[in-house]
């Protein structure tokens, strides 16, 4: 079994990126399924119930979210309604939506994917993911070996850490959040599949998906400033994990990173 996971989708960029590429991206590489993190698909923070719809209609089979899955009041009353999307489990009891799901393939194998957020500079008051993943997990059926986790979080040490406390447990750990896509994929020992971060699929000529210009004045100034996501040139970041689906074990992950090229300096406006 082949997963194609999705590394944080920025704002409008972002989506067009994937209406134009994710079709042919999903036979290239045969994915079975494709997850993609969309927690700031909408405007670049946040998502909506439509872009989720969005998402799902471009390809996407199951999204995960992370610190701003309340950015968008609309969601709220809504997200119990869209069935392919879970936001991180470790929220405090009594949250709407839900922190995992069982998918299935196109051949009807099913998938369980998770979603935790750390809680290292995170600044939220948020429960233990450690702990609340060993709970989820054991809500998990034992016929569905395929476990898939998308850890966001801020701090390297806390990702590698979860990445070792589940290894053997669950087929993947794959962290999102920064936006910057990391060189230490690997398969652990006992069949896990790791990585310390995705990346992301928007815009490059920016700071991490946001107009470079806003956040630069905001380092200057250290005033409130609004954090667009930018335009121009896009990346696709994503992992393609391998694997077998009758025992759970990745077999191998691989990093994607795609990047249109800048406009030359006399076509820039």
């Amino acid at each position: 079994m082949r997963i194609l996971f999705i590394g944080d989708v920025v704002g409008r960029p972002g989506r067009n990126l994937l209406r134009r590429r994710l079709p042919d991206l999903r036979r290239e590489v045969g994915a079975d399924l494709v997850i993609a993190n969309g927690e700031n698909a909408a405007g670049g923070v946040g998502i909506t119930p439509p872009v989720a719809r969005e998402l799902t209609s471009l390809g996407v089979d199951v999204i995960t979210l992370g610190n701003h899955t309340w950015d968008k009041r609309e969601l709220v009353p809504e997200i119990d309604n869209l069935p392919n999307l879970v936001r991180p489990l470790n929220y405090p009891p009594g949250t709407p939506g839900r922190g995992s799901l069982v998918a299935r393939t196109a051949s009807g194998e099913p998938v369980a994917v998770l979603n935790a957020m750390g809680r290292v500079f995170a600044g939220a008051q948020l429960e233990d993911p450690f702990r609340g993943l060993d709970e989820e997990l054991a809500s998990i059926p034992d016929d569905v070996r395929v476990r898939f986790v998308d850890f966001h979080a801020e701090a390297t040490s806390e990702k590698v850490a979860l990445g070792w406390y589940l290894d053997g447990r669950v087929s993947a750990v794959v962290g999102t959040h920064t936006h910057v896509q990391t060189a230490d994929e690997v398969v652990l020992p006992g069949g896990t599949a790791y990585i310390s971060d995705v990346g992301m699929t928007g815009p490059w000529h920016s700071v991490i998906g946001i107009e470079k210009e806003r956040v630069i004045e905001k380092f200057l100034t250290q005033m409130p400033v609004r954090f667009d996501a930018a335009s121009g040139p896009c990346q696709l970041n994503a992992v393609l994990v391998d694997i077998d689906g009758t025992t759970g074990r990745a077999r191998s992950i691989q990093r994607i990173f795609e990047r249109e090229p800048l406009a030359p300096a006399s076509e820039v406006t």
